[in-house]
């Protein structure tokens, strides 16, 4: 009898900043590497004789809970990769819900008949992950393996396992980050002996606990937010204040607000890129501001940003962290492993959101008309 332990990622960027990440290649978060250290505890008594994982970042790291410790060789497969998401791929669910409602909507309730624009469709990846699970189980006889995958992928693919019919994969559950299905092969056939466990997450570190997407009694949707550049003609009052709002706030009305030198360093960033501004929004009503600067520290392999800001409406609603996300997506195909930005040290509230999200102080601006930290957040693929 072989035993396969069917394990999902740790929280990664997409479940964070509210990302479609299929084969996009994302990093775990900080609340992922806390994920992970509970799922070490809860193997650590386990024999395990194999270990495999899908080639993406978010599994190969998430799999050292297991082959390190236990001083096993990680073997990788991009079969067990998550769904191609296709022309989706690294989009936000909230632009998707904007202007595809229809196709989100059907990849919500597992519609058989969707399918990812230019990517695979659910019955694809259910077929591929089914195939090398079985593979690997005939490869391991009497022996236990442990197989990180990815949250769809995994459903669907116990879904075929199962025999489940595609009228009814809307009924199939999701499964938290780090969740573990067990299953047992007698040389034919698979025996599930539990889904999706993540009795080892305390609730202060599981995903699904700060969400609501997947709770069938909702009483509210998430704000996943989306993006587009400023029109800066007509939406200049709101740039200025936002500025000024962010400046009162934190520095108090004695210090002169500069308006004109903002909107002047706002027109050069416009000048470089048209997402030098960029405008968040919720549904139709804008939520908040990104300012990104592609010269300043690029020769040091950083990001800049300018300037970060959640109207005062929707705070509380934990949405700045999705416009750091936008950020390292604007950033990172440019090559930077870095994200900096400028933050007053008494501004608590700020110190306290960034700290949270990863960024360190690493100097003090010199020059400035105001204290400011200099903060970083690092955003490349080794740790």
């Amino acid at each position: 009898m072989t035993t396969i332990y069917l394990i999902r990622h740790a929280e990664a960027e997409g479940n964070l900043y509210r990302r479609i990440h299929g084969w996009y290649d994302a990093l775990i978060t900080d609340n992922g590497f806390r994920q992970i250290a509970a799922l070490e505890e809860r193997f650590r008594d386990i024999p395990v004789d194999a270990v495999y994982s899908s080639d993406l970042y978010r599994t190969k790291t998430t799999a050292r809970a297991v082959y390190l410790p236990k001083k096993l060789e990680l073997r990788t497969d991009p079969q067990l990769r998550e769904i191609h998401m296709g022309d989706w791929e690294d989009r936000t669910w909230g632009e998707i819900r904007h202007f595809d409602l229809e196709g989100i909507t059907r990849f919500n309730r597992s519609d058989p008949t969707w399918r990812a624009p230019n990517g695979e469709d659910l019955a694809d990846v259910g077929s591929r992950v089914a195939q090398v699970i079985r593979r690997i189980a005939q490869a391991h006889p009497d022996q236990t393996v442990a197989i990180f995958c990815h949250g769809t992928a995994i459903r669907q693919a116990l879904a075929q396992l199962r025999g489940v019919a595609p009228q009814d994969w809307c009924t199939l559950g999701h499964s938290d980050n780090t969740a573990v299905s067990k299953l047992t092969w007698d040389g034919a056939d698979f025996q599930i002996d539990y889904e999706a466990d993540a009795s080892h997450l305390d609730p202060s570190i599981s995903t699904l606990s700060r969400q609501s997407w997947w709770r069938k009694d909702r009483k509210a949707e998430d704000v996943n937010l989306w993006y587009r550049p400023i029109r800066w003609e007509e939406e200049k009052a709101l740039y200025l204040e936002a500025r000024r709002e962010a400046w009162v706030s934190t520095h108090g009305p004695d210090i002169s607000f500069d308006g004109g030198g903002f909107l002047a360093a706002a027109e050069q960033d416009l000048s470089r890129s048209p997402w030098g501004v960029t405008v968040a929004m919720a549904g139709d009503a804008a939520a908040g501001v990104l300012q990104v600067n592609t010269e300043r520290y690029r020769e040091e392999g950083a990001g800049y940003i300018a300037f970060c800001y959640i109207m005062p409406e929707r705070r509380d609603q934990e949405l700045g962290v999705q416009l750091i996300g936008q950020a390292v997506s604007f950033f990172r195909p440019l090559g930077r492993d870095k994200l900096r930005l400028r933050c007053a040290p008494y501004n608590d509230r700020a110190q306290h959101f960034y700290k949270k999200y990863g960024f360190v102080k690493v100097g003090e601006e010199q020059g400035s008309r105001v204290p400011l930290d200099i903060m970083e957040k690092y955003i490349g693929y080794e740790r």
